[in-house]
């Protein structure tokens, strides 16, 4: 019998609540479903399960808060029978110690996965588009708002008014929370370094500017995107930056996928995975980065987008920020950040001249690479960026 435990969601997350099932005993699952949907302190996350078999028995219920850990569901191996498993569960609860039961009982093969609570009373009350997008967007839960328009209905104003209200106001000082005891952890546990240089710009915004010449607003690139791609394919040449320090030791990421950093509308950041940037076109990246920065800010992400990134980039450039000194994001061992893209006084052939430039910076854990290393990660980037037509071929 294999065990699915509530998974962490990111170095914040010491608990979950579970918000609905989209599974039911019986139903087979494979590795990458979405079986449940939890709420974090930042967001509500579609949850994947990572091996296939069978549910056999939901073991907690809608609207309980869970620590990450806790079995939440038993699925069946392959091959293996109701029999067998209602067997092994009497001998387990045999050899272990009684305890009082604490909450609802589980949901067992032999009786109908309950509706979700929250579901059941969303589809009796109706609610309008604007009201539903509106409330995606500010993070409420539908079903706990108090619809004021026809027969019930949830209204755009109704919305606005429980935003309002201070468990809304609650929810955004949890998420500041959060993020203030990772980043605590980050400092006490981590022995950063930074580093930083400025990059000439020029041949990659003449080399965007032709790129999206007669290119539709919505199919043009953002100077983002070769910024990213730089990064990933630098990592290819420096993959002890891109990774996890666990147990007293570095673990290599098993593919290059960069976690984002994305502000969210109702406060708050999240740093979701794009994976295996260092092989994608950068069209293909562009509208993956389009993606997940709509999703993040509709709540509508995957758990394994929350978990996958191998290290994190943030880009405070639209903020008018220079230079960032990042906090690397635990278990994760850098971050790379990106200053605004301006004009600045450069030396080039021995002539001052109006340069296009940004300042990239590395903040990186001593433990996994040192500063020589990290130094040359940021001149493998700045390379990168002087012959950016190597960048859509993933070729260097």
């Amino acid at each position: 019998m294999i065990e699915f435990r509530l998974p962490s969601l990111g170095a914040e997350m010491d608990e979950g609540t579970l918000l609905e099932w989209k599974v039911k005993p019986g139903d087979a699952v494979k590795k990458g479903d979405v079986v449940a949907v939890v709420d974090t302190s930042k967001s509500a996350i579609d949850v994947e399960i990572w091996e296939a078999g069978t549910i056999y028995e939901l073991t907690h219920q809608p609207q309980e808060t869970l620590p990450v850990g806790t079995v939440i569901a038993l699925l069946l191996e392959p091959g293996e029978t109701i029999e067998h498993a209602a067997a092994a569960k009497r001998q387990r609860a045999a050899e272990a110690k009684p305890a009082p039961s604490s909450g609802p009982a589980p949901l067992a093969p032999s009786i109908p996965a309950a509706r979700p609570a929250a579901e059941a009373t969303v589809s009796r009350v109706r609610v309008s588009p604007a009201a539903r997008k509106r409330a995606q967007d500010l993070g409420l839960d539908i079903a706990a708002i108090a619809g004021t328009g026809p027969q019930g209905a949830i209204t755009i104003e109704d919305v606005e008014g429980a935003a309002a209200k201070p468990a809304a106001k609650d929810r955004a000082a949890e998420m500041r929370r959060a993020i203030g005891a990772a980043m605590a952890r980050s400092k006490r546990e981590i022995p950063h370094y930074y580093l930083a240089t400025d990059i000439a710009l020029a041949r990659a915004t003449q080399w965007l500017t032709a790129r999206n010449q007669g290119r539709p607003v919505t199919e043009r690139l953002l100077m983002a995107v070769p910024l990213l791609k730089a990064v990933a394919l630098a990592l290819r040449k420096y993959p002890e930056l891109s990774g996890y320090f666990r147990d007293d030791r570095f673990v290599p990421g098993t593919g290059i996928h960069l976690g984002v950093a994305i502000s969210l509308r109702q406060g708050g950041l999240i740093a979701p995975a794009i994976r295996d940037v260092d092989t994608m076109g950068l069209d293909a990246l562009m509208r993956a980065l389009m993606d997940l920065v709509a999703r993040s800010r509709a709540l509508t992400l995957r758990s394994s987008e929350m978990t996958d990134a191998t290290i994190t980039v943030t880009n405070l450039g639209d903020e008018g920020v220079e230079l960032v000194q990042g906090v690397i994001y635990p278990p994760q061992v850098a971050l790379v950040g990106f200053g605004k893209v301006g004009e600045r006084a450069w030396i080039e052939n021995g002539q001052v001249v109006a340069m296009p430039a940004v300042t990239a910076s590395l903040a990186a854990d001593h433990r996994a690479s040192d500063g020589h290393r990290g130094a040359l990660f940021l001149n493998e980037i700045a390379r990168l960026l002087q012959s950016p037509e190597t960048l859509d071929a993933g070729n260097t």
